[in-house]
């Protein structure tokens, strides 16, 4: 398959919302009395374009994409490490706001990359299923469904790996409902400008990919 520039152009969308997701998770906000972390203002934004890879041009397109993005935040990760060890220059008066804001301890860091693989994996497979047994039709469903399962299992495993032993289990199921409801509400509200989008890469692209007899192991990347 001929690779577009409209592919390129969602590709980078889906890595850009991701690594700046990870850039300003440090920040908690609070909307309505939940607390949240900010970057529940554009992560869902990588589900919803992993939708769409996956509905326009199939679940092999996606996974390498999915991997893409693995790469360039690992990268973004090691960059920001490495801007935090060198000594700071003696002009440079903000190395412990630095340190507070960007540095990740390695707990946090295998929660995040381990949830990001996981969910993005399980959004795709389902939605990529869901097309199939759907004949292509009520893409609200695919999108709706794929995200109820795959955001579930990323702030199940985000959460767990982060804050198991660290906050009460009653905390941290609350947490964990509270995030996974947002993110789905969320995807729900964005439904109409994924059809609009799906359509409109469909019809220019001409493509409207089905996944018969794909291989479906995340680990594959060709």
């Amino acid at each position: 398959m001929t690779v577009s520039y409209r592919f390129v152009v969602v590709a980078t969308l889906f890595v850009t919302c991701l690594i700046t997701a990870n850039i300003i998770i440090a920040k908690q906000i609070s909307i309505g009395g939940i607390v949240l972390p900010a970057a529940i203002i554009i992560f869902p934004l990588s589900y919803i374009i992993g939708d769409v890879l996956t509905e326009v041009y199939g679940y092999r397109q996606a996974r390498r994409v999915i991997w893409l993005g693995f790469l360039c935040n690992l990268i973004a990760v090691l960059a920001i490490w490495l801007g935090q060890i060198l000594p700071p220059a003696p002009v440079f008066d903000a190395q412990n706001a630095y340190e507070r804001i960007l540095g990740s301890t390695p707990r946090f860091l295998l929660a995040s990359f381990a949830a990001y693989l996981a969910g993005e994996f399980t959004n795709s497979l389902v939605l990529s299923k869901m097309k199939i047994m759907t004949k292509g039709r009520w893409l609200w469903t695919r999108t709706i469904g794929s995200t109820l399962v795959g955001q579930g299992v990323d702030t199940v495993v985000v959460l767990s790996i982060a804050f198991v032993g660290v906050l009460p289990l009653s905390v941290l199921g609350a947490m964990m409902f509270f995030h996974w409801l947002v993110k789905c509400v969320y995807e729900t509200l964005a439904t109409p400008v994924t059809y609009v989008v799906v359509s409109y890469l469909k019809r220019k692209e001409g493509v409207d990919v089905y996944d018969y007899g794909v291989d479906f192991n995340p680990l594959r990347v060709v």
